[in-house]
Protein backbone atom coordinates (compact mmCIF):
# COMPACT_ATOMS: atom_id res chain seq x y z
CA UNK A 1 0.00 0.00 0.00
CA UNK A 2 1.29 3.78 -0.74
CA UNK A 3 0.85 6.16 1.74
CA UNK A 4 -1.72 7.76 0.13
CA UNK A 5 -4.06 4.53 0.44
CA UNK A 6 -3.13 4.37 4.14
CA UNK A 7 -3.63 7.78 4.33
CA UNK A 8 -7.34 7.18 2.68
CA UNK A 9 -7.83 3.90 4.82
CA UNK A 10 -7.76 6.72 7.62
CA UNK A 11 -9.37 9.46 6.86
CA UNK A 12 -12.82 7.72 5.42
CA UNK A 13 -13.57 6.31 8.70
CA UNK A 14 -13.07 9.40 10.58
CA UNK A 15 -14.99 11.29 8.63
CA UNK A 16 -17.58 8.89 8.30
CA UNK A 17 -17.78 8.76 12.59
CA UNK A 18 -17.91 12.61 12.64
CA UNK A 19 -20.38 12.98 10.31
CA UNK A 20 -22.31 10.28 12.75
CA UNK A 21 -21.34 12.01 15.49
CA UNK A 22 -22.31 15.39 14.30
CA UNK A 23 -25.85 13.46 13.35
CA UNK A 24 -26.22 12.53 17.17
CA UNK A 25 -25.64 16.04 18.39
CA UNK A 26 -28.16 17.42 16.48
CA UNK A 27 -26.10 19.30 13.67
CA UNK A 28 -26.26 18.00 10.51
CA UNK A 29 -29.82 16.13 9.26
CA UNK A 30 -29.67 12.71 8.07
CA UNK A 31 -29.67 13.78 4.32
CA UNK A 32 -26.03 15.52 5.41
CA UNK A 33 -25.21 12.58 6.94
CA UNK A 34 -25.37 10.24 4.38
CA UNK A 35 -24.20 12.59 2.05
CA UNK A 36 -21.28 13.21 3.17
CA UNK A 37 -20.91 9.48 3.85
CA UNK A 38 -21.16 8.40 0.49
CA UNK A 39 -19.24 10.99 -0.79
CA UNK A 40 -16.37 10.21 1.38
CA UNK A 41 -16.43 6.42 0.58
CA UNK A 42 -17.38 7.27 -3.17
CA UNK A 43 -14.17 9.60 -3.29
CA UNK A 44 -11.80 7.42 -1.19
CA UNK A 45 -12.68 4.19 -3.35
CA UNK A 46 -12.23 5.74 -6.95
CA UNK A 47 -8.69 7.42 -5.37
CA UNK A 48 -7.93 4.13 -4.21
CA UNK A 49 -8.39 2.13 -6.94
CA UNK A 50 -6.67 4.42 -9.34
CA UNK A 51 -3.35 3.37 -8.85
Amino acid sequence: MTDAQVGLSIATPVIVIFAVTLYRMGVLQRIGVVSAVLAAVAIAASLFLQK
